[in-house]
């Protein structure tokens, strides 16, 4: 009896490491969603499935309605402009989009499809072009974001705000875009995993930064170290590719 518990032991620790050897194999795998539609919509699966309900800037909590991410009521968002200028109700304050941290320009711009005019130019040229859907549905580059916040901060490119800024946009929450200098300030428990984000960008595409901006993402980097927010949705993405590459394993060999 002693024996066969020792056996059954054994064989569950087998079955533990052939598992966790299998996840580390598909994690260190290269495979990643095809496009942004598809990774938008993995991500969504995921972050619902683990109640992973806080929106990147403001920190506000949301809701899933059906496959619609919903902005809730609180104290952490008030709309800058709740209606359009036509009167209507503005619908991006109260959904929640997959943002790029980094602009699709600033990746796209570095290819040849992007200054395509024959095509129109910039996304649009590059709808066919590989490198540009792959940077542009690479999942370590999209966050939950409001969609007014997302509107407004548009591509503009990241910046330390000035000190006597008065943060009185978007009610409690600390960002704020500057449509005149076209930057964007967010708030402190954000730049850390801006800056690897952008470092992270730059490296596996080989996108060329500003001086002045990598100065800037690698003092971020330094400064703020990942925070909770930071580390579960490291986990969402783990999770993330975990799924789409068994899946994708098993559709192959179907």
């Amino acid at each position: 009896m002693q024996k066969l518990k020792q056996i059954s032991k054994l064989s569950t620790i087998v079955i533990v490491i052939v598992i966790i050897s299998s996840l580390v194999l598909i994690l260190q795998s290269q495979k990643l969603p095809n496009t942004f539609q598809e990774s938008k919509e993995l991500l969504k699966e995921v972050y619902k499935y683990h109640n992973f309900t806080t929106d990147f800037y403001c920190q506000a909590p949301f809701a899933f309605q059906g496959n619609t991410m919903v902005v809730l009521e609180s104290e952490a968002y008030t709309p800058r402009k709740a209606f359009t200028k036509k009167g209507k109700e503005n619908l991006r304050v109260k959904r929640i989009e997959f943002e790029h941290i980094m602009p699709a320009e600033n990746f796209g711009k570095h290819l040849a499809c992007w200054h395509d005019k024959s095509k129109g130019g910039g996304r649009k040229a590059c709808r066919d072009d590989e490198m540009f859907k792959r940077m542009e549905a690479d999942i370590y580059n999209l966050v939950p974001a409001i969609g007014e916040i997302n509107a407004d901060r548009s591509n503009f490119r990241y910046a330390e705000a000035p000190r006597d800024l008065v943060y009185n946009q978007y009610g409690n929450c600390k960002v704020y875009t500057d449509f005149t200098a076209k930057r964007f300030y967010p708030a402190s428990y954000s730049k850390g995993l801006i800056a690897r984000t952008y470092l992270y960008m730059s490296k596996t595409y080989n996108i060329r930064l500003s001086k002045q901006e990598r100065q800037l993402m690698e003092s971020w980097d330094k400064t703020y170290p990942p925070n909770w927010y930071e580390e579960e949705r490291q986990k969402m993405i783990y999770m993330a590719l975990w799924i789409y590459r068994i899946y994708d394993t098993i559709s192959v060999k179907i």
